[in-house]
């Protein structure tokens, strides 16, 4: 017998069963692990480990890094400006707001 099992068993002849739910608790009964699960688990730590050994691997310097995109981040803002400009209405004066009381100058 497995070692989880007896401990399984253990349980069951002191306890008199599982009491509540066997899935879930304290004293649950644990789940048999299948080949899929190995799997699994051994793809996501192959991923993992390939990606550490990537992220361990800097594309530049931190020299190079410094400041690399500051040209093209200010001619994004530049470009988020003028599109939000272009938007807005255009002035007013209070000349403008006011005319229509200009009723009563003759010249």
């Amino acid at each position: 017998m497995k070692p989880l099992a007896t401990m399984f068993l253990t349980l069951t002849l002191l306890r008199k069963g599982i009491s509540g739910k066997q899935w879930i608790g304290k004293y649950r009964r644990p789940r048999q692990i299948t080949w899929q699960m190995n799997r699994n688990t051994l793809r996501r730590l192959e991923r993992e480990a390939e990606t550490e050994y990537w992220i361990s691997r800097p594309y530049m310097t931190t020299e190079q890094e410094y400041g690399h995109a500051a040209e093209r981040r200010a001619q994004n803002w530049l470009q988020i400006k003028e599109t939000k400009f272009a938007k807005f209405p255009e002035h007013k004066r209070i000349t403008d707001h006011l005319s229509h009381l200009n009723i009563t100058k003759t010249w």
